[in-house]
């Protein structure tokens, strides 16, 4: 499956989030554990984890007893393929309409304006 196919839900990318904060490979007991904050049983978890398991987006091993889970897509990739699929949809392809919408409601810090005025300038300099 191809990632641009990949629709995470909200509860599933909270344990998506959990494993890119690892770097690595976590095992169920430890992504359980982190998102205890979220009131969800094991079970719940485990049904989230077989999900992105099934979605191709997470690769489990099972060693002993315990079942250890690793990002197969980088939060950069999945995001960056979400960032774009919002630009399609919403502003019709128009990044720079999504610029404007978020510098209109208010959403952007003059230090992220200077951020990406940064950007702008090195990329039209290369």
């Amino acid at each position: 499956m191809s990632i641009e196919n990949i629709n995470i839900g909200e509860g599933e990318l909270e344990i998506m989030k959990v494993i890119w904060a690892s770097g690595g490979e976590l095992s169920s007991g430890e992504i359980t554990k982190a998102v205890e904050n979220k009131g969800w049983k094991r079970t719940t978890v485990s049904t989230f984890l077989s999900r992105l398991v099934e979605k191709g987006v997470l690769e489990s091993e099972k060693r002993g007893n315990n079942y250890f889970y690793k990002a197969l897509i980088s939060k950069r990739d999945y995001s960056s393929m979400k960032a774009k699929s919002l630009i399609s949809s919403l502003f019709d392809g128009s990044a720079k309409s999504l610029a404007a919408c978020l510098f209109e409601e208010g959403n952007l810090t003059q230090n992220d304006i200077d951020e990406l005025r940064a950007i702008f300038t090195k990329d039209k300099k290369q």
